[in-house]
């Protein structure tokens, strides 16, 4: 077995030189302290200047000569030199030290130094008061550090808050079933993130045209024709937001708004476009009762919010065309058969409960044929939209107009006896048998079947039914000359 003996390793030559070039312990603490990493000074109690390092020169721009045997609170800013005399000495005297404070210096070339600055009261045997020394560390990176991190931490907390306010108004606009739910959840969802004192909504109407208020109070709140110098048109105009941050502002840019705004107490304004594929929508206006300024992060969240609205409108929008075209008759516009059929149970169930009586009426067009043949079938869809309208025209509340088909239409008539169904088919026949404008030297009338049930006895009668027996009876009105009424009672 083989031993290794060792030895305690010598100095290298390099440290060895490394050390010869240190100075001797006198000087090596007064080079320490001169030009040490920090800024070093020494008072008398009274805080008289007596020692200062060379570090803290080069911070300051001062020559030594100048700081030496001048008052230490002189090199302090008046915030600070107040700060210093009232309430950093008191402490220092009564507890020996004061750490970590933050103070200001006056440089040489009048610009300021912030420092923090800690104190040591120098005492000796018997307690008596020797000096004071401070040591200053620059603290102008760790401000500048400080500042961006509370900077950081403010885009963090605006980040939050936006990502918050868009979810909630992405789950409520989700939830909406109507344009007029969808379009009030805007107005308080945009009105509560920003703090504002009220919101309207102004909608583009879907045939086009002016502005009009439809959500919320405006101060001006007429039409607002889309080449107005108005924010909202503007807004629409350019696809982005528009405000107005005072009143003095809004007298250069909108001079016609500002009386209406001083009346209604409001000095400020954004005005948010709610923009689709297909064109401007309309147009969200947040009111503020202060001056105030919009940053980006604004803007921008007016801008998200709007566009999670227009996107939510579409979607409300089609759902509402999709139901109504479910349920209505795609050329006139008027209920079709599955909505009348609907109607008549929920009718003919609480005419059982009432022990009252209902009326249906079935009319067809005579002479409609003709027109088809002669003018085509084109002239004859404008013929009928002419008598939907009429109808529409004619009828009154608790009255249910629909198309059956073809040249045929029924009318539900709730709580109607038979001498007020006949009434109502001759009302609806003198309408019908005016001229018409989409066919001129031609007319047409019509010939209607009345089927009354009167519930007597309680009971519901049969939805089908009774549109078959007011059928019959309709073309017992054709049979017998057309353009007459057939009453039938169940």
């Amino acid at each position: 077995m083989s031993t290794v003996t060792g030895r305690r390793a010598g100095p290298s030559p390099a440290a060895g030189d490394v050390a010869a070039t240190l100075p001797a312990p006198q000087s090596s603490w007064e080079d320490l302290y001169d030009n040490a990493p920090c800024g070093q000074l020494s008072t008398t109690p009274e805080g008289v200047i007596v020692l200062v390092n060379t570090t803290l020169l080069s911070w300051t721009g001062y020559a030594r000569e100048q700081l030496v045997g001048s008052p230490v609170d002189q090199l302090l800013t008046v915030g600070s030199r107040l700060f210093y005399q009232t309430r950093g000495l008191p402490v220092l005297r009564l507890q020996g030290e004061l750490r970590e404070v933050a103070l200001q210096i006056s440089r040489a070339d009048g610009s300021v130094l912030s420092v923090v600055a800690s104190f040591a009261l120098a005492r000796s045997a018997d307690g008596a008061e020797l000096a004071i020394r401070l040591a200053v560390f620059d603290s102008t990176a760790r401000g500048d550090y400080e500042r961006e991190l509370l900077a950081a931490r403010r885009n963090a907390e605006r980040s939050e808050v936006r990502v918050r306010v868009l979810q909630r108004a992405s789950a409520g606009l989700a939830t909406a079933r109507t344009e007029q739910a969808l379009l009030q959840f805007v107005a308080e969802t945009t009105r509560a993130a920003f703090d504002a004192t009220r919101t309207a909504v102004l909608m583009v109407p879907p045939e086009g045209g002016a502005l009009e208020v439809v959500i919320g109070r405006h101060p001006m709140p007429g039409p607002v024709d889309l080449q107005a110098p108005r924010p909202e048109a503007e807004a629409l105009r350019r696809g982005e937001v528009v405000t107005i941050a005072s009143l003095d502002e809004a007298e250069q840019t909108f001079p016609d708004m500002v009386e209406p705004l001083h009346a209604a107490r409001v000095e400020a304004l954004t005005a948010t476009p709610m923009m689709h594929d297909d064109g401007p929508l309309g147009v969200v206006v947040s009111f503020f009762g202060r001056s105030r300024t919009f940053d980006d992060d604004e803007r921008r969240l007016h801008q998200a919010i709007a566009r999670q609205a227009a996107e939510a409108l579409q979607r409300v929008r089609l759902q509402e065309q999709l139901r109504f075209q479910a349920t209505h008759d795609q050329l006139t516009g008027l209920v079709n058969r599955s909505f009348l059929y609907a109607r008549l149970r929920q009718v003919l169930a609480a005419a059982a409960r009432s022990r009252s009586s209902t009326a249906v009426l079935f009319l067809d067009l005579d002479g409609f044929k003709l027109i088809n043949d002669r003018l085509g079938h084109l002239v004859g869809d404008r013929v009928l939209l002419q008598v939907a309208g009429r109808l529409r025209g004619t009828t009154r509340l608790g009255e249910t107009v629909a198309r059956f088909g073809g040249d045929e239409f029924v009318i539900l008539c709730e709580s109607a006896d038979a001498p007020g169904g006949e009434a109502v088919a001759d009302r609806i026949r003198a309408a019908i048998r005016r001229p018409l404008d989409e066919a001129p030297g031609f007319g047409v009338t019509a010939s209607v079947g009345v089927a009354v049930h009167l519930a007597a006895d309680g009971a519901a009668a049969d939805p089908e039914d009774l549109v078959r027996t007011a059928d019959d009876a309709m073309y017992r009105s054709k049979s017998q000359g057309r353009d007459r009424v057939t009453v039938v009672c169940l």
